[in-house]
């Protein structure tokens, strides 16, 4: 089993910086101001052959009423209680603050291994806050560099007694590499819609931080689970708000992160409010997500407040209908992720829609399906000429996506090929996925076969 490591500190000394690094991919947002980092972020590390989990977490504050920080701080004791060891950084600059000496006292009382990192260790400038790092009582302190990557060598020597060789045992590794890859489910939608309530409800437990205010999720946080024996990784994001609406930097840096989240995810529940649903915003995300070639479901949450139901209902059927015609099929679920309403039968839709994103449509049925298109309603002529529809083949499924070969591409016109698309849904039973259609111009390679059998 993988060993875990918790990175613990007071606000803006190099946390997620350090875990960045371990992980050898910016996954946790970093930026200069403090307390970023809000939710608990795990990524599979590698440290000069140590295989382990990594934790990020929120900077370390005294609080204990019902404040965001409070949350933050309780997230952060889950952390260091589910961990093998604990890297307690300190900013080396800085030197060491009463801060640091009450964190490491309540450390030492845990009984977990902690291992003090000294960050911001290069050059002669750190060299007075390492020394003072002795004092905490908790050994030699380790100096480093996270953001240039300096004395990695020196931490890896420090873990390996505590993470002990097991970590880079291959048959264990092996076995990772067997294990089929999880379904990568995105949460997304508008701030303050309750994805990271119902990622809570789906996983059940409290692992991502909620409550009133808008905007508490910054980092796209993956939590590992499963559902009906089908592995899934889910990914809860930051808020969408109009890009208008967005100046802040911070603000921005999460928003990239939700959009790269959503490219590389393979289905996307998108949330949204039932008193005000497929607002002009939710249908900007929708759009995203089906320009991306995601699976869509949408989950209309916050069923039980909703006071006109079959209205709600009606207002997202129509607005799709009208606005976002290549979403005919997407399935739409009404649910409360504060009371767990219907959520089963979110995630049966999104394992349906999964499925259809995934499917392979045999060459010899679409082409008597396109022969049957092409007769019934043929496309429109260029110049006077008719332009026939050759051949189609599914060039790659994820999502289902076409080559179709005929006379004059060029001269197929949009509504002709959403007509296509259409047909396709409908012969073939492909509800809801996004499909791709692309012209080219060629050859009916059945035609020339027969030539050479001739």
């Amino acid at each position: 089993m993988t060993a875990t490591l918790a990175i613990l500190g007071r606000p803006n000394v190099g946390k997620s910086t350090l875990f960045n690094r371990l992980v050898g991919r910016r996954l946790a947002l970093v930026d200069d101001q403090p307390g970023v980092t809000r939710d608990r972020r795990e990524g599979e590390a590698m440290l000069y052959g140590l295989r382990f989990t990594a934790i990020d977490t929120a900077g370390l504050e005294e609080a204990f009423d019902d404040s965001l920080e409070a949350r933050m701080r309780a997230q952060t004791e889950k952390a260091a209680a589910e961990a093998d060891v604990v890297l307690l950084l300190i900013d080396a600059r800085a030197g060491v603050t009463p801060m640091d000496e009450h964190f490491a006292e309540w450390l030492r009382r845990t009984g977990t291994p902690v291992v003090v990192v000294a960050n911001k260790a290069e050059g002669q400038a750190g060299e007075p806050g390492r020394l003072d790092a002795y004092g905490l009582g908790l050994g030699d302190p380790v100096p480093v560099s996270a953001e240039h990557g300096e004395g990695l060598a020196d931490l890896h020597e420090a873990l390996l007694p505590i993470i002990g060789e097991g970590a880079t045992d291959e048959s264990a590794r092996a076995a990772r590499d067997d294990e089929a890859p999880p379904l990568k489910l995105a949460i997304v939608g508008r701030p303050n819609v309750g994805k990271s309530t119902l990622v809570n409800k789906l996983i059940g437990e409290e692992r991502l931080l909620t409550g009133p205010e808008a905007g508490i999720t910054r980092d796209a946080i993956a939590v590992g689970w499963h559902y009906k024996d089908q592995a899934i990784e889910l990914v809860d994001t930051a808020g969408l708000r109009r890009r208008a609406r967005v100046d802040a930097k911070l603000e921005k840096l999460s928003a990239g992160d939700t959009l790269r989240t959503i490219r590389f995810a393979e289905v996307v529940v998108l949330v949204v409010e039932a008193e005000a649903p497929m607002e002009r915003q939710d249908l900007t995300i929708a759009r995203q997500v089906l320009d991306e070639g995601r699976a869509l479901v949408i989950a209309v949450n916050k069923w039980d407040l909703c006071a006109d139901k079959q209205g709600a209902i009606g207002a997202v059927r129509d607005r799709l209908t009208r606005s976002l015609p290549q979403s005919k099929g997407v399935p739409f679920v009404p649910l409360s992720a504060k009371t767990g309403h219907n959520l089963n039968r979110l995630m049966d839709e999104v394992l349906a829609i999964y499925e259809v994103w995934n499917r392979r449509v045999p060459t010899g049925a679409l082409n008597r399906w396109l022969d049957a298109v092409g007769a019934s309603h043929p496309p429109p002529m260029k110049a006077g000429r008719p332009n026939r529809l050759k051949y189609i083949t599914q060039a790659k499924g994820r999502p289902p996506t076409f080559a179709l070969f005929c006379s004059h591409p060029q001269a197929l016109p949009t509504s002709y090929l959403r007509y296509l698309e259409n047909a396709l849904r409908e012969a073939f039973d492909l509800p809801g996925t996004p499909i791709r259609i692309h012209p080219r111009r060629g050859k009916n390679p059945y035609a020339d076969d027969k030539r050479k059998r001739g």
